[in-house]
């Protein structure tokens, strides 16, 4: 008998990123069944590590934030091994590097942060008001602020237009994924909080082993790769292949084009897309693992990422990621390696380009007023989750899931004979 037919399953989840995993893992907990179908060969999503020549290549970079709400409550963060990255980052600027850091973390590392280098005087007060607020007060306060653009928000604290084109805009690029600074101001206030209160790391086997985590919490055979889904049905999916899948509820929680491919009319926002180049140089070209970020914007932000986690690259070589606004393009990594040489004091032509992953939908456009998170319910029967439902984040991702898993649980519970 074939497995689609051994066990027609409460819920099928059409997609083994973190949303899916998430969703799929709340609603199991819950005493439910459930099936992941995934179109590739191994869970992730986009949150995926290769290997090459002995290098970790995430696809595409990414870190992970411990204070993240969710992180919390599903990571066995011990299990991950975590590398932190320093708190804060350089800024290369016409007049040298400059660093911005948390001065309660890293006292001595501080000096920029004095009056007339990185900031005046005045900004420095307004900068520690404004995160002040963000970080001692309920997380729900934030959410309720008036949403406006982030650079409406940096004005309105009383944040100078100097230190926002000098750090602000530049670091701000490279997680936003667009440098208008046009984001929510909402979504803002609760990355700013979440970078003070916790700490960027990366886990020792790549970020993949995030959702390799989760996936392996969940009972042996729940997750079906390289299972791509067609089309929905009236009773279920039906694959490539033609195999029909049956379930009452169905999940969709792939990516936003795919979404909309499988629910007609689905809403979805406008993406970013970036580029991460890959290079391996003989030495370090920066020993500390730092994020570094170009205050003309060459770039959205490089580091040496073997200096974060040693084990991204073989003994005496080093990796550096770089990641640029946009997809790849003839002549890109040429422009980039002389930004490079710029920015790190070093030559970089015996540089080795490893890779140049293009990461489309990389993170939903997040204009002003954003909803920080929406129904999953689109139909009797039909949900969807993921970060385009949410905050383009890891913490959005699995809230998602969570989410979806919730309306699924609440509908079963008011009417448990009924299409949910």
């Amino acid at each position: 008998m074939p497995d689609n037919q051994r066990l027609r399953p409460d819920v099928l989840v059409i997609g083994a990123g973190l949303a899916g995993l998430a969703c799929a893992t709340d609603l199991i907990g819950a005493g439910l069944s459930v099936r992941v179908l995934e179109s590739s060969d191994a869970v992730g999503g986009r949150m995926r590590t290769d290997r090459y020549q002995g290098f970790l290549l995430d696809r595409g970079f990414q870190v992970f934030n411990t204070s993240y709400p969710q992180v919390k409550r599903r990571l066995d963060l011990r299990a991950l091994r975590p590398h932190p990255f320093t708190p804060g980052a350089l800024v290369h600027t016409d007049q040298g590097r400059l660093r911005f850091t948390d001065p309660t973390r890293r006292p001595l590392a501080g000096a920029d942060l004095l009056p007339g280098r990185l900031a005046s005087g005045r900004d420095l007060l307004a900068l520690g008001l404004l995160t002040a607020r963000d970080t001692l007060g309920p997380v729900g306060a934030l959410k309720r602020r008036e949403d406006r653009t982030t650079l409406t928000a940096l004005a309105d604290a009383g944040i100078s237009s100097e230190l926002t084109e000098t750090f602000f805009r530049p670091f701000l690029s490279g997680v936003f994924l667009e440098d208008e600074l046009e984001t929510s101001s909402r979504f803002f206030h609760l990355v700013w909080r979440s970078m003070v209160r916790g700490t960027l790391c990366l886990p020792a086997a790549g970020i993949g082993a995030v959702p390799a985590q989760l996936a392996e919490r969940l009972p042996t055979g729940t997750v079906r790769p390289e299972t791509p889904v067609r089309t929905l049905t009236d009773t279920g999916a039906l694959t490539d292949d033609g195999t029909p899948w049956e379930a009452d509820t169905v999940v969709v929680a792939t990516g936003p084009r795919a979404a909309a491919g499988l629910l007609p009319g689905l809403d979805i926002p406008d993406t970013r897309t970036v580029t991460t180049y890959y290079h391996a140089a003989s030495v370090p070209p920066l020993r500390e693992p730092t994020l570094l970020v170009h205050a003309g914007r060459r770039f959205l932000n490089t580091c040496v990422i073997s200096e974060v986690v040693p084990g991204y690259a073989p003994a005496g070589r080093a990796l550096v990621a770089t990641s640029v606004l946009g997809p790849d393009r003839p002549g890109r990594e040429a422009v980039l390696r002389a930004d490079l040489a710029e920015v790190y004091y070093t030559p970089t032509s015996d540089w080795e380009s490893l890779a140049a992953y293009t990461i489309e939908d990389a993170l939903p456009a997040m204009p002003a007023p954003w909803p920080l998170s929406r129904p999953a319910r689109i139909a009797p029967g039909r949900y969807v989750c993921g970060d385009h439902r949410a905050t383009g984040s890891v913490q959005g991702a699995l809230a998602s899931g969570a989410r979806a898993a919730r309306e699924i649980l609440a509908a079963r519970a008011a009417r448990p004979s009924a299409a949910l």
